[in-house]
């Protein structure tokens, strides 16, 4: 289940932890592309797996999102980047290290061939990382970001829910989410200027409903186009795995726009 590895710095390669299908990169030492191709592929995506910032969930957020993704004729790219705050080979990795580690595989594909259309898409804090690459300005610009369950806003010392939550630590993690609150209306560098299409959970107690509610409120008065869907009984990380609500139709939904996208 393990497409090929595309390291894109120096490091020592990383080692997964656990079984399939719930391995994850607890230690990132180096930034690599997970390829997972189709033979005829129609559009691309970079592939954004959460975990906090702390680590990464390389099979439920990447693996089995990217197999998604290619069972619709999409190239599939698994981000594995450095987490802010984490050990480097000189001291600690910087607040911004996940940003400036998904522009360098942004830069890979814009340097590849063939161009293809390209989709940003993450899953709980991925789904922050994706709302942050949305809002780049870069060369090879998406037609569009999915993002499911994220804390693209209410982690920011300034607009957290639910209010009086402690700073997350390492320091540097919470500086990235106070550098980056997606759809805040007053700090205009964090509203993606292309479509988004969100998935969120009503209950959600991991990442309370008000992120997203926050960016649609800005996205409507900045005029954005904003797919969103909010589910009465889905849990915090429900991904393609569960089943038990509406929220099993999230993936639907999202194929359809995809394709009204492409």
């Amino acid at each position: 289940m393990d497409g090929n590895v595309i390291p894109l710095s120096n490091e020592a390669a990383n080692q997964l932890s656990g079984s399939w299908p719930d391995r994850s990169y607890e230690i990132v030492r180096r930034l690599e592309l997970h390829v997972f191709k189709v033979k005829k592929p129609k559009a691309q995506a970079l592939i954004y797996p959460g975990g906090g910032y702390l680590k990464l969930m390389h099979d439920k957020e990447g693996v089995e999102v990217a197999l998604w993704l290619n069972s619709l004729s999409i190239d599939a790219y698994v981000v594995t980047h450095r987490l802010p705050g984490s050990q480097a080979e000189e001291g600690l990795h910087p607040k911004d290290i996940a940003l400036t580690d998904s522009l360098s595989c942004l830069d890979y594909l814009h340097n590849s061939s063939p161009h293809l259309p390209l989709f940003h898409v993450g899953l709980s804090s991925g789904g922050h990382l994706a709302g942050v690459m949305a809002c780049q300005n870069h060369p090879l610009a998406a037609k569009g970001a999915i993002i499911a369950y994220a804390p693209v806003n209410a982690n920011h010392r300034d607009y957290k829910s639910p209010a009086g939550k402690p700073d997350y630590p390492p320091a540097e993690k919470q500086a990235f989410y106070d550098d980056w609150p997606i759809g805040i209306a007053e700090i205009p560098h964090g509203m993606p200027n292309i479509p988004l299409f969100l998935a969120y959970a009503l209950h959600d107690q991991s990442v309370p409903v008000d992120h997203v509610l926050n960016l649609i409120r800005s996205a409507r008065q900045a005029k954005r186009e904003v797919d969103a869907h909010i589910f009465g009984t889905a849990p915090h990380g429900f991904a393609l795995r569960d089943k038990s609500g509406t929220h099993a139709s999230w993936a639907s939904l999202a194929e359809q726009w995809i394709e009204r996208h492409l």
